[in-house]
């Protein structure tokens, strides 16, 4: 169970599961509504969600068996603790699933669901191996997660745009910190990633203006008149400040573990961002 769980990254779909949820109660109305979590649809929609993404994670490690002996042995499963045929199986099962239950929600929903599918396999397929494409891809997909609640709800807002942004900033910057960390095993199979292109030093000087990007845009948000205290404090100190460090550690960082603690500290600014839901 443990390895399953691992290939699936419980932990990330955990995120997803959370995310979700605040948009739900928090962003589609004028105050908090928990009472919005009642609905069964949306958990439908939640479940179809979580099934798409593990399937995702799933399809990356069954073309990345080769890439992954390298970057990480550790923590090779696809090919070593789980055969190659069953992943591919639960890939299908999982992708089905997810565009079935999207089909009971709302055609919207549904070609949501199955745009994410195909994204995920040409990514894993074809796409990371591309020079900034399988990057944006993946952020744009992060960014969808949000929106397919607002699009199920027909409550399409700035806020969840708003958020949307903020998402897909925060992990188009972490996969190029991402490809700059599995450089090794991606130069091994041609692989065409921004930091192989245009080296370290060409891809550092891609993220400082991505960063200030993001930088700008929650100072922005921070400044906003409809904003208060309290929730703009909670975006300096657990938003905005790690993402001046993020800088000053990306400037110094020259090995992989650098690399991996810049990714880290990544997804630990968008967990602050996606709690920042709880204080509209």
């Amino acid at each position: 169970m443990r390895h399953i769980l691992e290939l699936i990254r419980a932990r990330n779909l955990v995120m997803i599961v959370l995310s979700q949820a605040l948009v739900q109660a928090c962003l589609l109305a004028p105050e908090l509504e928990w009472h919005r979590l009642q609905d069964g649809r949306f958990w439908l929609l939640v479940l179809s969600t979580v099934c798409i993404a593990a399937a995702g994670y799933i399809i990356n490690d069954y073309y990345d068996v080769k890439i992954d002996a390298i970057n990480k042995p550790g923590r090779l499963l696809v090919g070593r603790l789980i055969r190659r045929r069953r992943a591919m199986f639960a890939h299908l099962i999982l992708s089905g699933t997810g565009v079935l239950m999207g089909l009971l929600l709302s055609i919207p929903v549904a070609l949501i669901n199955l745009g994410a599918v195909l994204l995920l396999w040409g990514y894993s397929a074809r796409l990371k191996k591309m020079l900034l494409i399988g990057n944006v891809v993946i952020a744009l997909l992060s960014a969808s997660m949000l929106l397919v609640v607002a699009v199920y709800a027909d409550q399409l807002n700035r806020i969840t745009l708003g958020y949307a942004l903020f998402a897909f900033l925060i992990s188009l910057i972490r996969e190029i910190i991402k490809d700059i960390e599995d450089m090794k095993g991606d130069a091994s199979f041609e692989c065409r990633t921004l930091p192989i292109v245009a080296g370290m030093r060409g891809a550092k000087l891609v993220l400082y203006p991505l960063i200030v990007a993001f930088q700008v845009f929650v100072t922005v948000v921070i400044l906003h008149p409809a904003s208060n205290g309290i929730f703009d404090a909670y975006m300096v100190l657990l938003v905005l400040l790690p993402s001046a460090w993020l800088v000053v550690k990306l400037v110094r960082a020259d090995r992989k573990r650098d690399f991996t603690y810049l990714s880290n500290l990544n997804k630990l600014i968008m967990f602050s961002g996606i709690l920042s839901m709880l204080l509209l």
